[in-house]
């Protein structure tokens, strides 16, 4: 059941992004989360900030990858 609620902690967030369709990947040995807003994500630019890489389209965000995922997850 706390899977659950877990998930449903998700809901708010998922309905203010711009994007109507999301993507996650999370590759447990590396522990990178991959979230991609458009598939196939077709980026121009990236910006580091922190733990996080942002992908860019021009002035459109398609993506963002975690690094470090659990460490950030338990920031939160």
């Amino acid at each position: 059941m706390a899977e659950v609620i877990d998930i449903l902690s998700l809901v708010p967030p998922a309905l203010n992004l711009r994007s109507r369709h999301l993507w996650l990947d999370y590759d447990e040995e590396a522990d990178v989360l991959y979230i991609s807003l458009r598939k196939p994500q077709h980026a121009t630019d990236s910006e580091m900030e922190g733990r996080c890489i942002y992908h860019y389209d021009g002035q459109e965000l398609v993506g963002v990858t975690v690094l470090q995922a659990r460490a950030s997850a338990k920031e939160q």
